[in-house]
């Protein structure tokens, strides 16, 4: 059974972009997928120093609770990651977890494996589309396969505004997201 985990780069527990995250995952698990969420805003994650130990030794040198979240994207067969806007970009939680990830692209430990982003904001055109292309910059640099939500109304992935429970397409296109990273990781397992 291919393992999709559902990364939250929002400090906030159960808000808009957990919740869409959350919808994702639900959709990966009606196809099969055994699903698992992770929130950065409750991890301990302390930022890259650049010591460049990680280059001699293939690990980090800083113990928190980056080595288990480490160990468990390894373990995955795709991942659905989500952040909402921070002035255009990333939470810093969901950016440590990028600068922090750099032990696992020295052996490309996450080549061939599916991701997809969500991002949610404030407005429908509120940087929802340079968040996600900052995810799936991460994405390609770690070598994995990168999918948008497979149909016309977000090419990008999963893409919410406001209140993202009641928000129509940004819930069909996280589900249509979810859906299409199971998918294809089914599809090459």
């Amino acid at each position: 059974m291919v393992r999709i985990m559902g990364i939250v780069g929002s400090p906030r527990k159960e808000g808009n972009t957990e919740n869409l995250i959350k919808e994702a995952l639900k959709a990966a698990g009606d196809v099969g997928a055994e699903i698992e969420l992770v929130r950065l805003g409750s991890a301990e994650i302390e930022p890259c120093v650049a010591c460049d130990i990680c280059k001699a030794t293939g690990e980090c040198a800083i113990y928190d609770d980056m080595g288990e979240i480490l160990e468990k994207m390894v373990k995955a067969d795709g991942f659905i990651i989500g952040s909402p806007v921070y002035f255009g970009n990333v939470t810093s939680q969901l950016k440590m977890l990028m600068d922090r990830s750099r032990p696992l692209r020295m052996d490309f430990k996450l080549k061939n494996k599916v991701g997809g982003a969500i991002a949610t904001g404030g407005s429908r055109n509120g940087g929802q589309e340079t968040t996600i292309a900052a995810i799936h910059e991460f994405l390609l640099i770690q070598d994995a396969i990168v999918v948008g939500d497979g149909a016309p109304m977000a090419h990008y992935g999963g893409t919410g505004v406001g209140a993202t429970a009641e928000d129509e397409i940004g819930l069909q296109t996280s589900q249509n997201l979810g859906k299409r990273v199971a998918e294809l990781a089914i599809k090459l397992s």
